[in-house]
């Protein structure tokens, strides 16, 4: 789920240009059309694990900005964190493959040069 309304503009550009990747190993990918989602991460396991908080899975995230997750072992909070992103993929658009090949020029260029930037953002 990746926000229609970023932030910071080099991380949606960057951040765009792996989609096609993920779409070709099977990943679906939404774009959240409700303003900006700030949600960094939050994986459900089976309705009875879960994970939150604020880490990017990246080296500036564990090495510089002190980020962290908890992981919880509740059944209950794991459903409710489900039921939260089913919530918002209400007001998400499907974003495909033939949507993502129909990008024009100037989107591939902008995704491009973002990407080279990305492991500094």
């Amino acid at each position: 789920m990746i926000p229609n309304k970023p932030d910071h503009v080099f991380i949606h550009w960057a951040t765009l240009s792996y989609v096609g990747e993920l779409i070709e190993y099977g990943a679906k990918v939404y774009i959240y059309e409700n303003g900006f989602l700030h949600a960094k991460d939050t994986i459900v396991v089976d309705d009875a694990v879960c994970s939150v908080g604020s880490c990017n899975f990246d080296i500036r995230s564990f090495s510089l900005n002190f980020e962290t997750n908890a992981f919880i072992y509740d059944a209950s909070i794991s459903r409710s964190l489900k039921n939260v992103f089913v919530e918002d993929m209400k007001v998400c658009t499907y974003y495909n493959k033939e949507a993502y090949s129909q990008r024009g020029h100037i989107i591939k260029i902008k995704e491009s040069i973002s990407r080279l930037f990305s492991p500094l953002l």
